[in-house]
């Protein structure tokens, strides 16, 4: 095998061979990895649903002091939700079409989030992952699209892509979820189903929970604890992908298996965190293989460590961390990777 020169080398990086195929990175994980487990699956609604439950108690009765945890337990709760929905739209969670449908729907109900939109253009994102001027997910902009964007766009790209991070995954919920125009034929039909019952179910369970409760039951109950399962979703997926150390590649310069391996950070949140949401962070086999259902990851990691170990790139969330990420992860430098804002003003 000749292995390729490719730029993760200049940063102290290894890279993969040119010869080398996802399927045969995928032949050395077991194959109990890849089997779904109805039991293992529907516990994890079971206890989901619970854990949801248990924080809206918590939010009902907890003294004003409190309520920060209390929001914080139950957004990341919700989050766990969506990472039941996240299974049903890689159809690893059923082997039922349909099945996979309705529990992604019902799990995507609370967040308000059109699940069929979802489901496509997330897979979009895992077919190409990292690609520049494709992937969907945290593609930083090049230099001069960034420059020819009005002062109001530059102003919300720096935010999002600095401190305010977190407010990233409600701007992409918002403006590629809801207009089914954009895509085509069967999905197009899809999309607009998903849609109008999210909208639907918005339309009815908002305005009376607000009617039972006032508009502080509407912050306290729902809006608080969805901005929490956001503040989640933008970290969780920035940090999948984003570091000074893993570039985006031009289209013909992309090669699937290392992007899939090296591209993807397998990052360790507190142990709460990842019981809630369902060890979706240990993301590398996901990546890899989106059959692989979510309680069989951990199963999957460890396979790779044993074989493929050298090439994984693995973190600890941490502020460390997300500063290292907002500070220096703005815009595409074919070389470094990224170029920060600070650097290109400097220039």
């Amino acid at each position: 095998m000749t292995v390729t020169s490719l730029p993760s080398l200049d940063r102290g990086g290894k890279s993969v061979s040119s010869e080398l195929r996802l399927k045969d990175i995928l032949k050395t994980l077991p194959q109990a990895c890849f089997q779904k487990n109805p039991l293992k699956a529907w516990s994890a609604v079971a206890t989901n649903v619970l854990m949801v439950l248990l924080g809206y108690v918590a939010i009902a009765f907890s003294p004003w002091y409190l309520l920060p945890f209390a929001w914080l337990w139950t957004g990341t709760a919700l989050t766990g939700l969506f990472v039941i929905g996240h299974d049903c739209g890689h159809r690893s969670f059923a082997k039922r079409r349909w099945v996979n449908n309705l529990v992604g729907h019902l799990a995507f109900l609370p967040l308000i989030y059109p699940f069929h939109a979802w489901r496509i253009l997330h897979n979009h994102h895992h077919k190409h992952t990292n690609k520049m001027d494709v992937d969907n997910a945290w593609q930083p902009f090049r230099p001069e699209f960034y420059t020819s964007l009005g002062g109001v766009k530059q102003m919300g790209y720096r935010l999002t892509r600095g401190r305010l991070w977190w407010l990233a995954s409600i701007l992409h919920w918002a403006l590629l979820h809801f207009d089914w125009r954009q895509f085509q034929g069967k999905e197009r039909q899809q999309v607009r189903f998903s849609v109008f019952i999210t909208v639907g179910f918005a339309a009815i369970a908002l305005p009376l929970l607000i009617a039972t409760t006032g508009l502080i039951g509407f912050v306290k109950f729902w809006l608080l604890p969805w901005l929490v399962y956001h503040f989640w979703m933008s970290t969780f997926t920035l940090v999948h992908h984003t570091s000074p150390e893993i570039p985006f590649f031009e289209p013909e310069a992309w090669n699937e298996a290392e992007v899939q391996l090296m591209g993807t950070v397998h990052c360790e949140y507190p142990a709460w965190v990842e019981f809630l949401c369902h060890h979706i962070n240990v993301h590398v086999p996901h990546h890899l293989s989106t059959a692989i259902p979510s309680y069989n990851l951990r199963m999957a990691h460890n396979s790779l460590r044993q074989n493929w170990g050298s090439y994984l790139r693995e973190s600890r969330f941490s502020w460390q961390l997300m500063k290292e990420i907002t500070d220096q992860c703005h815009l595409y430098e074919p070389q470094n990777f990224y170029q920060s804002f600070r650097q290109f003003y400097r220039l």
